[in-house]
């Protein structure tokens, strides 16, 4: 039975689709057949960061529309053998409901071991309803104020909906920001937040390097090694953090 695996944050700028796009590279790499599906519609990037810009014939939009179905949609990531992508409708207005979604998903779980589900960001009652459905929720948060406080918003409403399925990642994390006084220290994140921490991602330039390449992250790079180690935790490995900053 394959797993669907959504990944959220209550925030713009967090790098969600960059840990969708590497999550996805992760556990291809480990032989794994996985099939990203993007959901922020109007703000297609998945296709750049994962190489196949120009090799997009059919979007979720076609989909929506009854033009083609999901398979037709779906696009090979030609450098990462097991790895598929469903791109985001380039128009902003396109509409689809969390039952769609929650059809496609059901389709697609024959052929796929995971399913990532990069949500639009923001607290908006059909992002909760398309995550909720999900395995696993991953919600994402740098260790920045504003970031902190909307990712407990989101954790907050999906308890109150009883979703328990939820792990924290912390991205784009700068021992710098601890220095400026910013917050305290990650376990203060993780406290606030108010959910299990599944992994803490280093700013790596290397990461903006290869998304917008569309290539895969080298593996001697520190972002390489904490997207390795969290795609094993989301198979169920007791895998250490790999990057540790600013834990009590």
């Amino acid at each position: 039975m394959s797993k669907i695996v959504a990944i959220t944050s209550g925030k713009g700028g967090t790098g969600k689709s960059s840990i969708c796009s590497e999550l996805g590279f992760s556990l291809a790499k480990q032989g794994l057949r996985t099939l990203i599906i993007e959901l922020d519609f109007g703000l297609r990037c998945l296709d750049i960061m994962l190489g196949v810009k120009d090799n997009v014939k059919y979007d979720l939009g076609h989909v929506l529309r009854g033009e083609c179905d999901i398979t037709k949609a779906t696009t090979n990531v030609e450098i990462a053998r097991n790895l598929f992508i469903v791109c985001a409708p380039e128009d902003p207005f396109a509409k689809v409901d969390a039952e769609t979604i929650k059809n496609i998903c059901s389709e697609m779980r024959k052929y796929y071991e995971y399913i990532i589900v990069d949500t639009s960001a923001g607290t908006n009652a059909s992002v909760f309803d398309v995550v909720e459905q999900s395995d696993l929720i991953l919600i994402n948060t740098t260790p920045d104020p504003v970031c902190i406080r909307d990712a407990r918003t989101m954790s907050d409403e999906f308890y109150k909906r009883g979703n328990q399925k939820q792990r924290l990642i912390i991205n784009k994390v700068n021992p710098e920001l601890f220095q400026a006084d910013l917050v305290g220290d990650l376990d203060e994140v993780i406290d606030t937040v108010g959910v299990q921490l599944i992994g803490v991602i280093p700013d790596d330039d290397a990461v903006k390097i290869a998304t917008s390449k569309g290539e895969p992250l080298p593996s001697s790079s520190l972002a390489f090694k904490a997207f390795d180690a969290i795609s094993k935790r989301i198979q169920g490995e007791d895998v250490p953090l790999s990057f540790k900053v600013m834990l009590k």
